[in-house]
């Protein structure tokens, strides 16, 4: 049975965008992804995002993502929120994979927007009513359009939001006053996309994060939390400004790359990448040891 979903905050607060462990010849690894799931948990996420753009999707292949959900749900499904990334830019597709995360078992989706093809608002909407519609499942829109190109405006949240399936929203737009205006209109549970702005967006309502720096700092953003929750914004801003080499460092370049490199220097389970993306160099890695050093992560 998963953790208790409230209205409130419907796939808890601290979650973790999960890379996908390969082994050294490329396939998947899914006892890597169990150890990887089970550490992540333990060190405070209340659940993980799995096959999203961390976890390297679009060269995953359907059967692949599958039995990556099963495996992180036999690891971790009874302690932690496992939603399934399903997001493509084809809707038949996503729906797809929407039904294939439903059958596995997860507990929640993650649909990013459609990215490359452009699509008008109106596009946006049938494709996530049509994902909403498709399962049983709550529903966790990806607004990021640095990478798809298009932002879910404020609008079309607020008219998604009437799904009784679509519940959240993950915000990686960067527009703090984009994020007040459909938070209040809204009244999606809000979560931040975007480690850098965690905090921020708290402050004008946000229930908490879907991470990639989680993989490094779990227990230093429930900190953060719940320093935040507890009134007590100057212990929140004193870890937030601890953690900014951590954030920087992470996302100097693609942050796969530099989570992947940065697990493997902690001996915890990741292995290469697959194409397009490619290796952190050497002088890249050291740079990474440096500030992953600044931000008190021990390597």
């Amino acid at each position: 049975m998963a953790p208790t979903s409230t209205p409130q905050t419907p796939f808890g607060r601290v979650l973790t965008a999960m890379v996908t462990p390969f082994t050294a010849d490329g396939a998947l690894d899914l006892d890597g992804a169990q150890r990887l799931a089970a550490h992540l948990v333990d060190a405070g996420n209340d659940g993980l995002v799995v096959n999203g753009t961390t976890g390297e999707s679009p060269t995953t292949s359907d059967v692949e993502k599958e039995q990556l959900v099963r495996a992180v749900l036999e690891a971790v499904g009874g302690r932690a929120f496992v939603v399934a990334g399903v997001g493509t830019n084809d809707t038949r597709h996503t729906v797809e994979l929407a039904r294939q995360a439903e059958r596995a078992g997860a507990h929640g989706l993650l649909a990013v927007t459609p990215y490359y093809n452009k699509p008008p608002q109106e596009g946006l909407y049938r494709h996530f009513t049509a994902v909403a519609d498709a399962t049983g499942l709550p529903v966790m829109l990806y607004d990021i359009p640095g990478r798809s190109g298009v932002p879910i405006e404020t609008e079309t949240l607020v008219r998604l939001a009437e799904h009784p399936r679509i519940v959240a929203n993950k915000d990686a737009k960067g527009d703090l006053g984009a994020a007040s205006w459909a938070i209040s209109r809204s009244g999606l549970a809000w979560y931040s996309g975007d480690d850098m702005l965690n905090l921020p967006l708290l402050s004008v309502g946000a229930v908490g994060f879907v991470s990639v720096v989680g993989h490094l700092v779990s227990p230093e953003l429930r900190a953060l939390l719940e320093a935040y929750l507890a009134g007590d914004v100057h212990k929140a801003a004193e870890i937030h400004q601890k953690l900014l080499p951590v954030f920087t460092g992470v996302f100097r370049t693609q942050g796969v790359i530099t989570t992947k490199a940065a697990l493997a220097l902690q001996g915890l389970p990741a292995g290469p990448l697959r194409l397009p993306l490619v290796e952190l160099g050497d002088a890249a890695t050291a740079r990474l040891k440096q500030d992953l050093a600044a931000g008190g992560v021990q390597l």
